[in-house]
């Protein structure tokens, strides 16, 4: 079976279609290309995991000055014709389209040649590229029932997720402080994705005071990204709060392993990271997403009840601290959250997504036939 799979930008995008590819390798030797763009992770993800990386030139359309978008609608057809050239030259069985500025051109090229068309969307609300084609495309694979409507045919598969944070979620022990005495450490994990996120780190600076009076035995695990970190260090040697302080956490299943309580962003991967390692969150969307789909995914994770959301609007130190005492305060509402993560996590993600391709690809499935794309709730392909 031959496999394109086309889009990135970052990691959200390229890390879960590394873990498709991954799997469909393990799975059916998969002979595998990847299609990006000259600007975005992929050129040193793709090559470092050992795949071939074919590049198309376009820009974005949302977002952008008008000079901007009117460069990336001249360069649409070429880019278009590159990817098709790519096609016909490898000759696909299947195309995977997880995303991204590449996504587009080359889910179209695909459209165009015939070729069986899969296209990934980790979040509520589809991106440019994949609403474009969604209603055109063979199937896709979805994070979230809702986003099935803009689709002809979708199965619910979740995010791929290193399995690291589904073995954090399966341990009992790790139950958010599940029959702690008052003496418990409670530990509080903050992020705000791999650049850290300024509007967070700097409430949480403020609330520290507050945190120390209301917790004194509160323990915080926190990753800034590089450019509050100075600053960080020496506010909370100032508190006496304990803490833990990074830069960056590059295995961050051994700190959901160690949070009873995580605040953070809201965007797929992390969404998909919360309920495979069942921690309950506090989640403070990025306002400036596309489609404010970050809102959307933390909306989600609220109404399965596994989620508080604090939209960085009405962020302040005195909110954010609520919101934590109230948390910590009602233990069996930890666990309950806790609980409502693991239920919508998927822990074969990667294996759906690529029966789901091998379908397409007219290929034998290893899992059962009602497995392969539907189940309750999901429009059959």
């Amino acid at each position: 079976m031959r496999v394109i799979l086309a889009g990135g930008g970052t990691g959200g995008h390229v890390i879960p279609a590394l873990a498709i590819a991954q799997e469909l390798k393990r799975r059916y030797s998969a002979e595998i290309v990847f299609i990006g763009t000259s600007r975005g992770i992929e050129n040193r993800l793709v090559p470092g995991a050992g795949y071939r990386l074919e590049r198309v030139e376009i820009g974005a359309l949302k977002k952008v000055s008008l000079a901007t978008r009117l460069k990336t609608l001249f360069d649409l057809p070429r880019a278009i014709l590159r990817a098709k050239t790519i096609l016909d030259d490898f000759r696909p069985d299947v195309v995977i389209g997880v995303g991204g500025y590449a996504s587009g051109p080359a889910m179209l090229a695909a459209v165009l040649s015939g070729v069986p068309t899969l296209a990934f969307e980790p979040n509520v609300v589809p991106g440019f590229a994949n609403k474009v084609v969604g209603v055109m495309v063979s199937a896709a694979a979805v994070q979230f029932p809702q986003t099935c409507r803009y689709f002809q045919r979708c199965r619910v598969t979740g995010v791929p997720v290193r399995q690291d944070f589904f073995k954090v979620g399966s341990a009992p022990e790790h139950k958010p402080l599940a029959g702690c005495a008052e003496q418990c450490t409670p530990t509080l994990l903050v992020f705000g994705g791999s650049q850290g996120a300024h509007a967070i780190n700097q409430a949480l600076i403020d609330s520290l005071d507050s945190l120390q009076r209301e917790f004194p035995s509160l323990r915080i695990i926190h990753q800034l990204g590089e450019k509050d970190y100075e600053q960080a260090q020496s506010a909370y040697l100032q508190s006496g709060v304990k803490a833990e302080l990074y830069p960056f956490i590059s295995d961050m299943w051994e700190a959901f392993r160690k949070a009873d309580l995580i605040v953070c962003r809201s965007g797929a991967s992390t969404v998909a990271e919360i309920t495979a390692a069942a921690k309950p969150a506090i989640f403070i969307p990025f306002p400036h997403a596309a489609d404010d789909h970050q809102t959307r995914n933390a909306e989600a994770l609220v109404k399965a009840g596994a989620a508080v959301l604090l939209r960085e609007s009405e962020l302040s130190p005195e909110r954010l601290v609520g919101e934590i005492k109230s948390l910590f305060a009602d233990r069996t509402k930890l666990v309950k959250m806790a609980e409502a993560a693991r239920r919508v996590a998927h822990p074969d993600a990667a294996g759906e997504i690529a029966n789901m391709a091998a379908r397409l690809a007219g290929e034998m499935i290893n899992a059962p036939e009602s497995r392969a794309f539907g189940s309750s709730g999901d429009r059959r392909v």
